[in-house]
């Protein structure tokens, strides 16, 4: 857990979210500022700081197979699981990731088109 981490304070609760999803690694919360009627922030609970940080160790690679484990059931609970979504991971700052810990969007509920969202 990293003391500065905006999504590090979500999981431990100490700021509140709109939770969708929760397990013992994962926390699917609804984000702030959609881009689409459903979209969702896909949380590893441990802090990584980008899918390059998570890749580094055997550790790491569970904690993302728990992750790409639970979108199944994340996006049947929301309804997505047959019309489809979109999964993105901005990682680092020119890639468009502006908080530093590990995190997908899970884009839905319109037809999203070919662009990028």
């Amino acid at each position: 857990m990293s003391q500065n981490c905006i999504f590090c304070k979500i999981i431990s609760g100490e700021i509140p979210s709109k939770k969708v999803f929760e397990n013992e690694s994962v926390l699917a919360i609804e984000d702030v500022n959609p881009v689409a009627p459903v979209h969702i922030l896909v949380l590893p609970k441990k802090h990584y700081t980008s899918i390059l940080d998570i890749a580094a160790s055997e550790a790491g690679l569970a904690d993302l197979s728990q992750l790409m484990a639970a979108l199944p059931q994340i996006a049947e609970e929301l309804g997505v699981e047959e019309s489809g979504f979109r999964l993105i991971n901005n990682c680092g700052e020119e890639g468009g990731q502006t908080v530093m810990h590990l995190h997908f969007h899970l884009i839905g509920g319109r037809n999203l088109g070919p662009g990028l969202i």
